[in-house]
């Protein structure tokens, strides 16, 4: 817990000196996510939120350049060592930028965490999802899948930045044919973050919460409900980008521990 403590202090007040506004936002919203295969957790009159995503984009939407939030979130089914139904993330977005100018920010934020706890900072290399895959990316996603599980995953055990995914595993990324502008962060053999350029039209996200939708029903899921707002807001976002990044998972790389439940307060 120590620990801990040390490595989210280091993390807010590495954003702070680098402008970033710390803002609160709501944890119990109407629309919980876009993509298909997260399972939102329905609490009173609208769901828990699985990421504080929404909030912040309709934050940036509203004229504030630099932001972020490490709050509690929630998923159902997922349980594991580095999953749980509850865990604490930090999001962040930064205008002007795209995909490739979070890697300066988030680099030093582990940095700096990294020193925190006494701990030699990583150095990250960078790698394409093609050259992952010998020049040779499925063409569907359950073959894509299956080598990620089987082959791919389990050899990212160095500190890696994965850049350029499928243009159909874009989420809420611009696409940049054939890639979607998202890169994914590893550390300890731990995925840590998955950012993007910000996509910023709101009718193509409208498309892809629909899509998310038919997914959903295909598979005997419930779709999640389309959060008007951000899809409003999405039309007014300036050219920015954003990540997401697991501050239990961060404690655990730099830890050492093996089990996201020993680097949080039990229930």
């Amino acid at each position: 817990m120590r620990a801990r403590a040390a490595i989210v202090r280091a993390l807010r007040e590495t954003l702070w000196d680098k402008g970033f506004l710390e803002l609160d936002p709501p944890l119990l919203v109407d629309g919980p996510a876009l993509e298909a295969n997260l399972e939102a957790l329905r609490a009173a009159d609208g769901f828990l939120h699985t990421s504080p995503e929404f909030a912040l984009k309709r934050a940036v939407a509203a004229g504030l350049p630099r932001v972020f939030a490490i709050v509690p979130c929630f998923r159902g089914e997922e349980r594991g060592a580095h999953h749980g139904t509850e865990f604490t993330m930090l999001e962040l977005y930064l205008c002007n930028a795209n995909y490739l100018d979070l890697i300066e920010v988030v680099e030093e934020l582990v940095t700096r965490a990294s020193h925190a706890v006494g701990v030699l900072a990583p150095e990250f290399r960078r790698v394409t999802v093609r050259e992952l895959f010998g020049g040779q990316v499925p063409e569907n996603d359950e073959d894509f899948y299956r080598e990620w599980v089987e082959r791919i995953d389990p050899a990212l055990t160095e500190p890696t930045w994965v850049l350029d995914y499928p243009a159909r595993q874009a989420a809420l990324a611009e696409i940049r044919e054939p890639v979607a502008e998202r890169l994914e962060l590893y550390l300890g053999g731990l995925e840590l973050g998955n950012g993007f350029s910000e996509l910023g039209d709101g009718e193509e996200l409208r498309a892809r919460f629909a899509e998310s939708a038919a997914q959903r029903v295909r598979v005997g899921r419930e779709p999640h409900p389309v959060d008007e707002g951000v899809i409003e807001a999405t039309s007014r976002l300036p050219r920015c980008a954003g990540i997401a990044i697991g501050v239990d998972r961060l404690v655990m790389a730099l830890t050492g521990a093996r089990d996201i439940r020993d680097v949080r307060l039990p229930r």
